[in-house]
């Protein structure tokens, strides 16, 4: 499905500018989701994020936090527009295939967390 998500923002006009799979450690994933630590599904997404391996990516484009999110779609796949990546792909809440930074003050924070300036092209 990696191929699918990334064909997706390309075709929509985003252009990745870093790109790197790995694999996060409990701590890692707690660290990256601290925002939602109140929040009943805190364990369960952060256990489900550091199953595997996962990718991480800074997309780029006009208006990319808002275009990214309407190419993903709704949190909730069941909510999500038709065409969109969670909608055709996600098979649950919990399982929604794709995270994207919800405003400019979340991306300042999430992507220093897995990129350094100089991954960033």
């Amino acid at each position: 499905m990696i191929g699918e998500v990334i064909k997706r923002f390309e075709q929509k006009g985003m252009r990745i500018a870093a790109l790197r799979m790995l694999r996060m450690s409990k701590d890692d994933a707690k660290g990256f989701y601290i925002v939602h630590k109140e929040r009943p599904f805190y364990d369960s997404l952060t256990a489900f994020m550091s199953e595997g391996p996962i990718v991480v990516m800074v997309v780029e484009g006009d208006n990319a936090i808002v275009k990214v999110r309407e190419i993903m779609g709704a949190t909730n796949p069941k909510d999500a527009a038709p065409g969109t990546i969670r909608a055709d792909l996600a098979s649950d809440i919990e399982h929604n295939i794709v995270h994207g930074s919800d405003s400019k003050e979340s991306a300042s924070y999430e992507i220093p967390y897995f990129f350094s300036a100089l991954e960033i092209c």
